[in-house]
């Protein structure tokens, strides 16, 4: 048995969590075993780095420096968790993944191909089967949330461009990512993902 890897991607405040948890319940009914993750996070070691990638007073922290820590914590979580749960599970939804490297550092920061080289090589060979991005305007997104952390901090322009790239690599890479219109009410947004999960999984 080999797991299912579902990825869910998009903006500040594009509503991940709700779709993750909806997700978790509706596989689950249908008799799937289901793993919950999160990036970056879900070891000890990716949260400690989770806590200085959002911490608000890391002013100084740098592009370069930012880019590697998540991609520490990405090969922590691959090598400790992902690895041995593909073969526990029917089901592994991770909220974000190495495409949010690309369009975070690559895109948005402008970092580049470096970036492209990089999450190639410490993504280890694992590749999401399905990725979902919940596409909602930069502006409404971020009204969503009352404290923002460092990244949820940047600039209007830095979200506008996450949105762009996030929609060019939609293009890019047709078959596996399928953008969902997350600008509307949760009960909308869940009927385009049930629908997309049937058709593709």
């Amino acid at each position: 048995m080999k797991a299912k890897f579902i990825t869910i991607e998009g903006l500040e405040g594009s509503g991940k969590s709700s779709v993750i948890n909806f997700l978790r319940i509706l596989l689950k009914r249908k008799g799937y075993s289901v793993l919950i993750l999160r990036e970056p996070g879900s070891t000890k070691v990716g949260e400690k780095i989770r806590k200085i990638l959002l911490d608000k007073a890391n002013t100084k922290l740098s592009c370069h420096t930012e880019l590697l820590l998540y991609l520490a914590a990405r090969t922590q979580l691959i090598e400790e968790k992902l690895i041995s749960a593909f073969k526990r599970y029917n089901f592994i939804i991770c909220d974000r993944f190495y495409d949010s490297t690309l369009v975070y550092q690559g895109y948005a920061l402008g970092l580049g191909e470096i970036v492209f080289k990089a999450v190639k090589m410490f993504s280890l060979g694992i590749k999401p089967d399905l990725t979902l991005i919940l596409d909602v305007p930069a502006k409404a997104g971020l009204a969503r949330i009352r404290n923002k952390d460092r990244i949820e901090s940047r600039p209007l322009k830095f979200h506008n461009k996450l949105r762009k790239g996030y929609l060019d690599l939609a293009k890019k890479y047709p078959k596996r990512i399928k953008i969902i219109d997350a600008d509307s009410n949760l009960e909308e947004i869940y009927k385009k993902v049930k629908k997309v999960i049937s058709s593709k999984l």
